[in-house]
Formats: C-alpha cells, structure tokens, sequence
C-alpha cells in the first residue's frame, strides 16, 4: 500500500516503521511544516492514510480525504461530537473510514471482556462501578479516548449508570457521582505507562479488570492492520469491526 501519514509525532513515526516493516511505502508525511498547503491533490495518489494528528485538525484532514477519494482510518479522538455528520456525508460519498479510540489487538479483547463483565454483573445492584485511566502528563485529552469506550461498553450493558462523568484527579474534594452516573477518573503522571482500570466494589469484595500498555507499538501495528483490513472496503467502520471474537 502506498500511505500518507497525517501527523508525526511519535505515534505517527512508530506506523511508519511498521508500516515499512510490512511492505507498505509511506509516499507522504503531513505534520505542522506543510499541514497548511496541503491539498487533496497531494495525497490522491495514496491507497490510504493514517490519521493520528490532534483533536483540532481530524475533522478537515477527513474532509480533506474525502475530497481526494482516500480511505482513512482515524486515531485521533476529540472529534466525536460530529460523529454522525462524518458517518451520513461519508456514506452518502460513498467514502471509506475507520476509526477507533484504540487500535491496540490486546485492548479491543479487553473492550470485548469488558462488555461481557458489564453484563454478567448488571443484575447485581450491590456493585458499584468506576473507571480509572492513567496517562502521562504530555496526553492533551481526559479522559482518554479508550477509558471512554470501556465507560461505553459498561454504559450499555447497565440498567443503572446513564452516563459518564469526568474527574481529571488534583488536590481538590473530587466528584461524587450520583447513582446513574459512572466516573472515570483520569490521572497525568511523569512517563507512566497508560492503564485502563475497571473497578466493581460491594461491600463484601471487588472485581479489578485492567489493562497496561508497556508501549505505544500495540497501538501502531494496530493501526495499519487496520488500513490493511479497510482495503477494497466501502462504508463507515469501528475498530471493533476488524475483529469477530464470537466465533
């Protein structure tokens, strides 16, 4: 595949070098330098591009792809408000996009787990349930795209918690959720490893499910298995969708 990279950082360096690894040539890297003169005539050459940019330039680099007829698959998260224009304009352009908050093969099996946990414990009201997620100081969003996907899949798979609500952790009294409320708490700490905690407490124990990326590669290899997997595809897709664990 010939790939455009949207966004260098050191998400956008780590595909490169797996993208490479597996055959694919990266034709064009678009980052602050030249983001501002591009045009979709620079990248329709592309068979794809990755997305891993900021939250603020996603919705015109999919614009931009859409113009030059370039499957994108996205892991910039902060655009979600508009998730429904996206996917009407896309579909009615007859479009490709994937998206995801996580493109990580070890934390979509722990997306999948989660939902199953949720709904196993859903008819035992004496558990309460939390999310934590622990990041480096440098991440710009909170909570994190992945810790709300997990507050997600617990979301639908409960007849009690109705929505999320955010506490990014300091020195202050901190939220108290009312009961239809699931709290994630988001903590930014010195070059940690992200953590994704789900907590289930009663009074008489406490169910711990988590998951801890000791690295960023889970990430990058995911993400071009999935512009692997979006090949020759129509249609506006989830990350989940690349994966079938009910076989």
């Amino acid at each position: 595949m010939k790939i455009v990279l949207l966004g260098y950082g050191k998400m956008g360096q780590l595909i490169e070098k797996f993208a490479q690894k597996r055959g694919h040539e990266v034709i064009l890297v678009v980052d602050q330098h030249n983001r501002e003169t591009l045009t979709a005539q620079d990248i329709q050459d592309a068979d794809v591009a990755i997305d891993f940019s900021v939250p603020s330039g996603a919705l015109e680099n999919i614009s931009l792809c859409f113009e030059a007829s370039v499957p994108l698959v996205v892991g910039t998260t902060g655009w979600y408000d508009h998730l429904d224009e996206v996917k009407d304009i896309c579909l009615e352009t007859d479009q490709s996009l994937l998206y995801g908050s996580n493109f990580s093969i070890g934390v979509n099996i722990f997306f999948h787990i989660n939902k199953m946990l949720a709904k196993a414990i859903q008819p035992y009201h004496q558990y309460d349930v939390q999310v934590e997620e622990i990041h480096h100081v440098h991440k710009l969003d909170a909570p994190s795209g992945t810790a709300i996907t997990i507050a997600e899949g617990i979301l639908n798979n409960s007849d009690i918690k109705q929505q999320w609500v955010n506490e990014l952790v300091d020195d202050g009294d901190g939220i108290i959720p009312k009961p239809n409320e699931l709290l994630i708490e988001s903590l930014r700490i010195e070059e940690v490893p992200g953590t994704h905690t789900v907590l289930y407490s009663s009074e008489v124990d406490q169910i711990e499910f988590k998951h801890i990326a000791h690295n960023r590669e889970g990430f990058a290899l995911g993400a071009v298995i999935a512009a692997e997997w979006l090949q020759g595809k129509k249609g506006f897709y989830q990350v989940t969708e690349m994966f079938d664990f009910n076989k």
